[in-house]
């Protein structure tokens, strides 16, 4: 087994068209292998379809109880879902998972990272283990990096997070273990996002050949989480 393996794995899938067929390129020619499928939006039907027709795509549920954007006057929420009361809510967007994929989500994490915070967090971790599956930033066997992003903390632009060299850095930076790398490919012509244009550029790197070159140099296994 090799002493490092990468996930790659695209987050916001079944948002959106343009982010399904974003995230289709960055598996079919880039180094995708993974994604977290959003089950509230319409466009989660034609992701579920896709993710059944390429079985090798790992794929889990990205819970979607909000979204918030910064105003240059601090964070103000776009959306809230199920806020009050969460544990009703992420057991229905399971139950909505199975129906649409037909089997267990590969993994667990949350749109903007929300299950990080408690009491949510607690909850999550327990559906984790119910289901035997790894809970971003929380399951001690795989890692996560967000380092590739295209935006910093407060929500301002940075364009050179999203290089080929700059993904390669990362890449040649990892440690011995198992790592998420996050990443949010896609088109942006049908999208109203908060990280829209940065969209395209992820996909260009990620299918550039000198990332699965550099991933094949350093000697690093490129995984999904059904292989774990």
């Amino acid at each position: 087994m090799s002493a490092r393996r990468l996930i790659v794995n695209a987050d916001d899938f079944g948002r959106a068209g343009g982010i399904n067929r974003g995230i289709a390129t960055a598996y079919e020619h880039g180094v995708v292998t993974s994604a977290s499928l959003m089950v509230r939006w319409p466009d989660s039907a034609p992701a579920a379809e896709y993710a059944q027709a390429h079985p090798a795509l790992s794929v889990g549920l990205h819970l979607d109880l909000g979204e918030w954007a910064n105003d240059g006057n601090g964070w103000r929420a776009l959306y809230t879902v199920g806020t009050d009361d969460p544990e009703p809510e992420i057991r229905a967007q399971l139950a909505t998972f199975r129906q649409l994929v037909g089997r267990d989500p590969t993994h667990l994490d949350s749109h903007h990272h929300v299950h990080r915070h408690e009491p949510l967090g607690s909850f999550v971790r327990a559906v984790g283990a119910e289901l035997g599956v790894p809970v971003r930033s929380v399951s001690s066997e795989v890692r996560y990096s967000g380092e590739f992003y295209g935006q910093t903390g407060a929500g301002e632009p940075l364009p050179e997070a999203l290089s080929v060299e700059s993904l390669i850095r990362i890449i040649s930076s990892l440690p011995p273990g198992t790592t998420e790398l996050g990443c949010h490919p896609g088109e942006v012509a049908d999208l109203e996002s908060t990280y829209r244009d940065e969209r395209p550029r992820e996909i260009e790197t990620l299918c550039d050949p000198r990332v699965r070159a550099a991933i094949a140099a350093a000697g690093i296994e490129l995984c999904s989480f059904s292989e774990l």
